[in-house]
């Protein structure tokens, strides 16, 4: 299996440690291991302590017994722990899916929730959320899209790269849908716990649907991206026994060291995830003051959940807005070719506590280049 290249790391790989000021990033503010560890006494005796032999393979049983605590009906039994959750992604297709299947994916998306499966054999149907709707689903539009090949929906909630949260209803249909038709539902949660509004969470899926997969990471919600772990979530037996042997021929194992510090992220979730929320929302509020200001050059749909946005520009392309902004200020955004969603939208991140910056930055651009023009 030889899977298309990922555009977007890519692009990232080019960038992301060489362009001056990043405006397009999906994590949100990180931190160090010295901050992490202070978040809990003898924490650094322990990471001393940490032994640097093989891990048990599914995870450390206090890791996983963290993760499951984020969860409503979710034991440890019911978690694998992966090194980042492209590795999780990787394997669910590759276990659960097989040349000649049909998967329904949400798009615009992440590509390897469809490249991964394409490269298999796997036919993907593109279920396209809304724009004009606010970046809607409609679960409607779903029994037009099944086949009697279909054996997974792939969604992802909140959204990457456009911020939407379904409504509770909205949700509940999708699972009606799945379980009607048996399928997997494999949910991308990597940005759970970043809801601006904590009342709009939703359930994990894996907490109200037996054939659920939940995706969840560390590098979103958490902001600690440099700590490469992921894990799934799921009440099905026959998904954790088939991930669990495909796991042998990645990663097999997992670092101590990432482990543990990751245990002791997970235990003040809830200090993380206000700290990262806090940031986010008062950068809503500079990125409301400045679509307000060029209304006539962008479409901005607020994001309800998440540290990333997707605008349209009102015209130009956006492969080529973004070389130009690169080039003249180091600016860096994400054009929406990398995502395979046309040429009309880049991608923006304000997870961060230096946006406001950048995005002056940006602004001063705007306004030489109208001058420019005008002249």
């Amino acid at each position: 299996m030889q899977p298309t290249p990922f555009k977007l790391e890519r692009y990232f790989a080019r960038h992301e440690f060489t362009a001056r000021h990043l405006l397009c990033s999906s994590d949100p503010e990180s931190m160090s291991i010295g901050e992490l560890l202070a978040l809990e006494p003898n924490a650094l005796d322990g990471l001393r302590e940490t032994w640097l032999g093989y891990t048990e393979y599914p995870g450390a049983p206090a890791l996983r017994r963290e993760l499951a605590s984020l969860y409503a009906n979710i034991d440890a039994d019911d978690i694998i722990v992966h090194t980042g959750a492209q590795e999780a992604i990787y394997s669910f297709m590759n276990t659960m899916l097989a040349p000649g299947d049909h998967v329904i994916v949400h798009m615009p998306g992440y590509q390897s929730h469809y490249s991964v499966a394409e490269a298999m054999g796997v036919k993907v149907s593109p279920w396209k959320a809304r724009e004009d709707a606010g970046w809607a689903l409609d679960p409607d539009e779903l029994e037009a899209l099944v086949t009697p090949a279909t054996r997974a929906l792939v969604i992802c909630a909140p959204h990457n790269p456009t911020g939407y949260l379904p409504s509770r209803d909205v949700f509940d249909a999708i699972v009606a849908f799945a379980r009607r038709h048996g399928l997997w539902l494999f949910s991308d949660e990597v940005y759970r716990g970043l809801e601006h509004d904590p009342a709009d969470r939703l359930p994990a899926a894996c907490d109200v649907y037996e054939r659920a997969i939940s995706l969840g990471a560390l590098s979103k919600t958490h902001g600690l991206a440099g700590l490469r772990l992921g894990w799934i979530a799921s009440k099905s037996t026959h998904v954790i026994e088939r991930m669990s042997t495909f796991k042998d021929y990645l990663t097999i194992s997992n670092s101590a060291p990432s482990e543990y510090l990751s245990t002791i992220a997970v235990r003040h979730s809830e200090a993380l995830i206000e700290r990262n929320v806090s940031i986010v929302r008062a950068n809503l509020l500079q990125l409301d003051e400045f679509f307000a200001c060029h209304a006539d050059r962008f479409t901005w749909h607020r994001p309800r959940a998440g540290t990333i946005g997707f605008v349209r520009l009102t015209h130009g392309h956006a492969e080529q807005f973004c070389a130009e902004l690169l080039e003249r200020t180091g600016v860096l955004l994400l054009p929406s070719t990398l995502i395979d969603h046309g040429d009309a939208h880049v991608r923006l991140g304000f997870g961060r506590r230096n946006m406001p910056d950048v995005l002056s930055i940006l602004d001063a651009y705007l306004d030489a280049t109208a001058t420019s023009t005008a002249s």
